[in-house]
């Protein structure tokens, strides 16, 4: 008979090592609600500023809950997570600008700034009185164990799974990861209240959370890298209105990537009138980066995808 467990976020680990102890032992066909820590591991609060972005110090990994060991599993295997459910743990989030961090370069955002977002009601994050994003929460961190020794960090994703920040993961997906070792050793953790694709400035609405997963297992399936599938259609709250688009044209998409934000970052300042930096955390929760066309050489389109909706 399936079964519902329990892991607080009072133990955490912070690097992918498979010769952690398990916090937990379960059955496929069992569920676990998880309480996560943000990834700044609880740092801020409603009344940080902008200087505490660099007084934080170095990152030291994603603070993840787990090891969850699942009984019967095997390298070769596949893991099945559904998400059911991911729920704000706290009334407010928070989005960081940290110099040589994200998708601009450092000589264009080289001070630190920091947008406490309000998480009190369900439906939206608000950041002051005029934007308001529709919250759809997601794991940032999801992951088993590598087959390889030691430490390794939590901060790129892998054939793991890991910091995928894929904001599709959200309630009603169910996520496929490939098993690289006996109990597959499963954690989560980074979880964000709303994200563009691409989540520029490297943070999104970072927050912590109550994420409920139920696991499955299918034995000598053999995926190389993670896999899901959507609930239904892929359209959010945030596309169902007007969208407000910049693009950019080249032979390296992450050239194009930068230029077609920076871009949109001008759309904003000149037409909405934010700050670069109020512009760049925007771009970062409510921007869609869309490789466009990827065919014609030497060229390729990328394009960002502004939902002209998030202004109140």
């Amino acid at each position: 008979m399936a079964t519902t467990h329990q892991l607080d976020r009072e133990t955490v680990h912070r690097e992918w090592n498979n010769s952690l102890a398990p916090r937990l032992t379960i059955d496929p066909g069992d569920t676990v609600v998880f309480d996560t820590r943000d990834a700044a591991d609880g740092y801020y609060s409603r009344k940080s500023t902008h200087a505490d972005v660099m007084a934080r110090g170095p990152f030291r990994g994603h603070p993840l809950t787990g090891p969850v060991q699942v009984r019967g599993a095997r390298p070769g295997d596949v893991l099945s997570v559904e998400i059911l459910e991911v729920e704000p743990a706290a009334d407010f989030g928070w989005t960081a600008i940290r110099p040589g961090r994200g998708l601009m370069p450092e000589a264009e955002f080289p001070k630190s700034f920091l947008t406490i977002w309000d998480l009190t009601d369900p439906t939206y994050a608000r950041m002051g009185r005029d934007i308001r994003v529709p919250i759809a929460p997601f794991p940032g961190v999801m992951g088993v164990a590598l087959d390889e020794p030691g430490g390794h960090s939590t901060m790129p994703p892998r054939k793991n799974g890991g910091n995928m920040d894929i904001k599709q993961l959200v309630a009603g997906t169910t996520l496929l990861l490939p098993v690289w070792v006996d109990g597959a050793l499963f954690s989560v953790g980074d979880a964000h209240a709303a994200q563009g694709d691409g989540e520029v400035c490297v943070t999104a609405v970072e927050m912590m959370a109550r994420v409920t997963l139920r696991f499955g297992l299918e034995p000598g399936r053999g995926l190389r890298e993670p896999r899901f599938r959507t609930r239904g259609p892929l359209v959010s709250a945030l596309e169902r209105g007007p969208c407000y688009v910049t693009t950019a044209h080249g032979p390296d998409l992450f050239a194009g990537a930068q230029q077609a934000i920076r871009y949109m970052i001008e759309h904003l300042v000149e037409e909405r009138g934010l700050s670069r930096e109020e512009a760049y955390i925007l771009c970062s929760v409510a921007v869609d980066l869309k490789i466009s066309e990827i065919v014609d050489a030497p060229n390729w389109i990328v394009s960002a995808f502004l939902p002209e909706t998030v202004f109140a």
